[in-house]
C-alpha cells in the first residue's frame, strides 16, 4: 500500500516537507510519495491540485493531507481507490464547502499576505518560525522558510463536491499556533477516529516517528498506534 502525502498552502518542494517520514514508514513496509500541488507557485486551482493527487495514486492508498491539503484529499478520494484518509491539522470540508467558506469570520489572519489584485496569497515570512514551526529544529525551520511560495487564490475559493467518503483519522496538533486546536477538533468531528499529539503545525518534521505510527495504523499495519 502507498502513502500519498499532500502538503498545505503556500509551500513548494513537496518531497522536502515529508522527507522525515520516509524511513519510519519504510520500517512498516510502506512506500510514500509526496505530491506537488500546482496551485502553489504555478497558478493552478483546486481542480489542478486534485488532478495531481489522482495521477499519483496507482493502487489502493492512504491519502495524508496537511492543512489545506485536507481539502484536496477530500475531493480526490471520490475519484481514486483510497483505503483511508488522514488529516494532519487539516481542513475537512463538507460537500459545497471551500477553504474560504470555512475561514473564521473577520479580517484575514495576520500571518497571511493577500494580493487580491494579483490573485495570490503567501505566508508572512517574519511570522513563519514562531507560528508554524516553533517545535522544529533550527535547520528545519530555515529549510521550511526557504520553501515558502505564493499560491493561487483560485484554490481557496473553489468548493468540493463531496465530503469525507472513506474511513478517516484526524490528527489534532494540540500545540499548533496557526490552526487553533479548537478549530481542528471541530473538523475532527467529521472523521471516524481522532488522535491528539502535543505538537505544532508540522508534526511530520518535528515528530515523524510518532506520526508514522498513526499512519501505519490507518493503513492496517500491526504495530501502528491509534
Amino acid at each position: 500500500m502507498d502513502i500519498v502525502f499532500v502538503h498545505g498552502a503556500c509551500v513548494r518542494d513537496a518531497a522536502w516537507w515529508w522527507h522525515r517520514m520516509v524511513e519510519p514508514l519504510e520500517a512498516f513496509g510502506l512506500r510514500s510519495v509526496a505530491v506537488e500541488l500546482p496551485s502553489c507557485g504555478a497558478g493552478g486551482d483546486l481542480e489542478a491540485d486534485v488532478s495531481a493527487v489522482v495521477e499519483a495514486v496507482t493502487k489502493p492508498s492512504v491519502l495524508v493531507g496537511h492543512s489545506y491539503g485536507g481539502v484536496v484529499i477530500t475531493e480526490a478520494a471520490s475519484r481514486v481507490d483510497v483505503s483511508h484518509l488522514v488529516y494532519v491539522a487539516g481542513t475537512v470540508p463538507s460537500a459545497g464547502d471551500s477553504l474560504s467558506s470555512l475561514a473564521a469570520p473577520g479580517p484575514p489572519p495576520p500571518f497571511l499576505d493577500f494580493d487580491f489584485d494579483g490573485g495570490t496569497v503567501g505566508a508572512v515570512s517574519s511570522m513563519f518560525a514562531e507560528l508554524f514551526m516553533q517545535d522544529c529544529a533550527p535547520e528545519l525551520v530555515s529549510g521550511g522558510a526557504e520553501r515558502l511560495t505564493r499560491q493561487s487564490l483560485a484554490a481557496f475559493g473553489q468548493p468540493v463536491t463531496v465530503g469525507v467518503s472513506a474511513p478517516s483519522t484526524y490528527v489534532v496538533c494540540a500545540e499548533d499556533r496557526a490552526t487553533p486546536p479548537a478549530v481542528q477538533r471541530g473538523f475532527a468531528a467529521k472523521t471516524d477516529r481522532v488522535v491528539e499529539m502535543a505538537v505544532g503545525h508540522h508534526p511530520f518534521l518535528s515528530r515523524p516517528v510518532e506520526l508514522a505510527l498513526v499512519i501505519a495504523a490507518s493503513a492496517g499495519i500491526v504495530g501502528g498506534q491509534v
